[in-house]
């Protein structure tokens, strides 16, 4: 079932491709937070913080391998927009291509280098043997999350937002059933929540495999479809490599901001990663907006409907603000019962940590769902260099934050993390997005079919 964002209401046909979106993401996100929450309820604190380790190092080679997939879809969505299908299986094949050879690199890197990435991270010894399980487990099955979200965002390039929420539905339910079957049942511990967030991450894949061949003729291939195209190749990468740069880039941020916080201790540690596992639940809404976007602005720039594009960023903007607002007063006003479902009663050091976490980073959620709208939108429109550039002002934020403040101030200043990488990257993305704003009312308004300016500002 594929629906154009062409036509009719901006911000209605925003929302309703957004809302599968966003339950996507969320049951997306289950996959972590049942891992997390069974593992730290069943194994304990240190199991939990063994876990929470391996965020940064599992965001730079996982969320590179997520962003470049967005940004292989966005060709196709564009290409889709313009109703050239022939050129959206081209780009699909093509895509796969990429997608293999980027697992095969990523999974040799990932699997040897684990081990000494995390003593580099200064990752403590308790904790050690448990983070290293729990990673190499993830990036063994990383051809799995790197096909998964390729179909997936194949799909919603091509306007089916609700067929990739099924399936992960389904396969969120299976990951629970796992969780409980090998973490508790088979006494497995953390290798179990490994496995079990593979396993149903490769269910989902095979879903969608199968769905794709059986209803999408438009990226249904057969071997004659399968050959290399150089060129489309190079269109392919420009898109997909900066987005996946851009989330590894933020990854280093990270890592280097772990390291600090593991000197902090396993409370420490423990308090920011279930913190992070509801902050992230929080925020899917904003991240499903922003993700919206960059469909929304490929397939009206590929139908040059170039004003449609400006009403529907305006309208998302006052639409993903809005929430942001609500949902961090609902966030604070829970903290304390939310970080329990993870930790149970037995740690109230951890629960104080957490809210403290949260007084600082909900109250700037404003910012982030700027931040996505603005992205997600140059993205779609084919601007890869501002994105860019606002991931490396990520990069700086959270470096300084780990190496100068974290040492001095303690777990409050690595709560500052977020808001003040947010603060930069908004800051160097808005000189981009006005420009290109003014492009597109310039455009519009001489009714030529022009194209935007260089992007290298």
């Amino acid at each position: 079932m594929e629906h154009s964002l062409t036509k009719g209401s901006p911000i209605k046909g925003i929302i309703f491709f957004s809302i599968p979106l966003f339950w996507g993401n969320i049951f997306q996100q289950i996959y972590t937070l049942s891992d997390t929450l069974i593992v730290g309820r069943a194994v304990g604190v240190n199991a939990l913080a063994a876990v929470g380790a391996t965020a940064g190092l599992s965001g730079l080679i996982i969320g590179f391998a997520q962003g470049m997939t967005v940004g292989l879809s966005i060709l196709t969505a564009q290409e889709f927009g313009t109703g050239d299908l022939r050129s959206v299986k081209k780009s699909f094949a093509n895509s796969i291509w990429i997608c293999i050879a980027v697992s095969v690199i990523l999974t040799i890197i990932g699997v040897g280098l684990a081990r000494p990435l995390l003593v580099l991270m200064q990752t403590p010894k308790v904790l050690l043997d448990g983070a290293e399980t729990f990673i190499g487990i993830m990036f063994m099955g990383l051809a799995v999350t790197v096909f998964y979200n390729l179909f997936a965002n194949m799909l919603r390039a091509l306007g089916n937002s609700r067929t990739p929420l099924i399936f992960l539905i389904i396969a969120a339910i299976t990951n629970v059933i796992l969780d409980i079957v090998l973490v508790i049942g088979l006494n497995m511990g953390i290798a179990g929540a490994g496995i079990a967030t593979v396993t149903a991450e490769l269910f989902s894949c095979l879903l969608c495999v199968w769905y794709i061949r059986r209803h999408i003729p438009e990226l249904s291939l057969r071997l004659s479809d399968m050959k290399i195209d150089r060129d489309m190749i190079k269109q392919e990468l420009k898109l997909g490599l900066p987005m996946g740069f851009q989330a590894s880039i933020i990854s280093i941020g990270s890592i280097i901001l772990q390291v600090s916080l593991n000197q902090l201790g396993a409370q420490s540690i423990a308090a920011y990663t279930a913190a992070g596992k509801i902050d992230s639940l929080a925020t899917q809404p904003m991240v499903s907006l922003g993700i919206t976007m960059a469909t929304f602005t490929a397939q009206n720039f590929g139908a040059k409907n170039y004003e449609r594009i400006l009403v529907g960023i305006k309208q998302c903007l006052i639409a993903t603000v809005t929430f942001s607002f609500i949902i961090a007063v609902v966030i604070i006003l829970n903290s304390n019962a939310l970080v329990n479902l993870f930790i149970g009663n037995s740690a109230p050091e951890v629960t104080r940590l957490a809210h403290t976490y949260f007084l600082v980073v909900s109250t700037s959620y404003f910012l982030l769902s700027i931040l996505f709208v603005v992205r997600y939108a140059l993205q779609g429109l084919g601007r890869s260099f501002a994105p860019t550039m606002a991931g490396v002002a990520e990069l700086v934020s959270r470096i300084f934050v780990g190496i100068v403040l974290v040492p001095q101030f303690g777990f409050i200043a690595a709560c500052f993390a977020s808001p003040l990488a947010w603060l930069a990257s908004v800051a160097v993305l808005i000189v981009s997005f006005m420009r290109t704003m003014r492009n597109l009312r310039r455009v519009d308004g001489l009714h030529e079919n022009v194209t935007l300016d260089n992007e290298n500002e």
